[in-house]
């Protein structure tokens, strides 16, 4: 078991340290000199050297090897640099940005997961087969619709036609609403997906027969046998859309011009500022990884036979 924990552990610090070295890698390939692009406007009236003392400051002079290591020992240190285009600490901008994407995310999760599961039980409680093929159907619905033309969508109606929710000056739940209606309905479709699916192999064991046989209703059966049995499979569908969710929370963010991770990336990649760039792409892998490894270490608890096995090794 102890052996299971330390690789799970130790294949998480790789799939951060990739993702960093890649990001890193595109990064300093990016086309022009973010530091020449803001400061060598004839406006601020500097010379080469002073020009030269500002990139050292940004330890932006030394070679990619260099700012490479400086890089990675002041993410260790919690360090993630100034930004170039705000002169702040990156740390400050993400500590001010970072609360209203987390809540948008966590909120949208948990309402892609009640719908997903709301799509499951009508889809297998109706004996109306027209009702259920219709449910089935909505998964793949969801899922093909484009997350900022869903956002455009709801604005157009719930704002401008309804006037139901405000998107000029909205309170701070309300300017939420829609937000998180646009980013949870497309991450509730492959949820819906796969519990579906893993629902219609699950009533086809053996042990869904003895339990009918017993005299367990429909409705026994799907809460006291196939749940349990579905749960493990769409855990790890959830922690791989988690990557998406994020995604979808930046898409949203520009959409509702809400202050967050979203609207952070924006202005960091027009003004290529490579270190809020840098440390938003860290934090991104940083919590898809987190997320994943939960799930990873959640299997032996939730599944016996895999505890049995890794007891056994």
């Amino acid at each position: 078991m102890t052996k299971y924990i330390l690789t799970r552990i130790g294949q998480a610090l790789l799939v951060l340290w990739a993702a960093f070295t890649v990001s890193f890698v595109l990064l300093q390939s990016m086309p022009g000199d973010a530091i020449l692009i803001k400061f060598q406007s004839p406006d601020y009236g500097l010379s080469p050297e002073q020009l030269a003392d500002i990139r050292a400051a940004y330890g932006a002079d030394g070679s990619v090897l260099q700012q490479y290591i400086h890089t990675v020992w002041s993410f260790l240190s919690g360090n993630f640099g100034y930004s170039l285009q705000a002169g702040v600490a990156v740390s400050s901008q993400l500590a001010v940005s970072l609360p209203s994407t987390l809540l948008l995310a966590g909120f949208s999760f948990l309402l892609a997961a009640i719908l997903a599961v709301v799509i499951a039980i009508l889809a297998n409680l109706s004996g109306f087969g027209w009702l259920r093929g219709f449910m089935q159907s909505l998964p793949s619905l969801f899922i093909s619709v484009p997350t900022f033309w869903l956002g455009i969508m709801f604005i157009q109606i719930f704002s401008f036609r309804l006037r139901l929710v405000p998107v000029i000056d909205p309170g701070p739940w309300q300017g939420l609403v829609l937000p998180i209606l646009t980013v949870a309905i497309p991450i509730s479709a492959p949820l819906a997906q796969i519990i579906l699916r893993n629902i219609d192999e699950v009533l086809t064991r053996p042990f869904i027969s003895v339990a009918r046989a017993k005299g367990a209703s429909h409705g026994q059966v799907l809460w006291r046998h196939v749940a349990k049995n579905t749960l493990l499979p769409v855990l790890t569908v959830a922690g791989l859309l988690f990557g998406e969710l994020i995604a979808g929370a930046v898409v949203t963010e520009t959409v509702f011009g809400l202050n967050g991770i979203g609207n952070l990336t924006k202005h960091a990649v027009d003004a290529q500022d490579v270190a809020v760039l840098q440390a938003i792409v860290v934090i991104s892998a940083a919590a898809f990884v987190t997320i994943n490894l939960i799930v990873d270490l959640l299997y032996p608890i939730l599944d016996p036979r895999l505890k049995a096995r890794l007891g056994a090794n």
